[in-house]
């Protein structure tokens, strides 16, 4: 045996049989293992092992064509089902005995925050307002520029030329005044 693998094993028992068939198609039984074999016995067992392998194949192609079904088709029926569920939710929301004939368990109620939590809350949000120095709408209308050292020089130009079109330069179109 020098191939390794279940289908090599197939393969020998296919070569095994064609050689029984070949070698000792006129032999009554064959002693060996402790044992007597005829010719067909040794066949039918080899030829079990070879349907074995060719339905294991068989069933892991169609396992192979269902998982690539379910990974086409599914995407598109659990985004259904996630809208279904939020439908179903909201439509019974207050019902928690409809929900469970759903299988969904209500949304819990959010817990009112304790003063505590409001004041660490506050205190923690000021912190960070200061640290990245951001402001409201009001404080930012409040910060006005200040420039120093900035002299301007007006600039004075002559006045600009007068350009005038005659109707031959201009495709025969005329200017018209008010």
């Amino acid at each position: 045996m020098p191939t390794k693998g279940k289908n090599s094993k197939a393969d020998l028992a296919e070569s095994l049989i064609a050689g029984t068939k070949l070698h000792f198609a006129n032999v009554a039984s064959l002693a060996f293992d402790s044992a007597t074999f005829t010719p067909a016995q040794l066949e039918t067992a080899f030829q079990t092992l070879i349907d074995l392998r060719t339905a294991v194949e068989a069933a892991q192609a169609a396992a192979a064509t269902k998982v690539a079904a379910e990974e086409n088709q599914a995407p598109a029926v659990l985004g259904l089902m996630t809208a279904y569920v939020t439908f179903v939710q909201n439509t019974f929301a207050k019902s928690p005995d409809v929900l469970a004939d759903f299988g969904l368990k209500p949304k819990k109620a959010r817990a009112p925050m304790t003063a505590v939590a409001k004041a660490a809350a506050n205190a923690k949000r000021k912190a960070t307002r200061a640290a990245r120095n951001t402001m409201g709408s009001q404080q930012k209308k409040a910060v006005k520029g200040t420039v120093t050292g900035v002299v301007v020089t007006p600039v004075v130009s002559a006045a600009p030329p007068v350009v005038t079109a005659s109707p031959a330069n201009s495709g025969g179109s005329t200017t018209h005044g008010a």
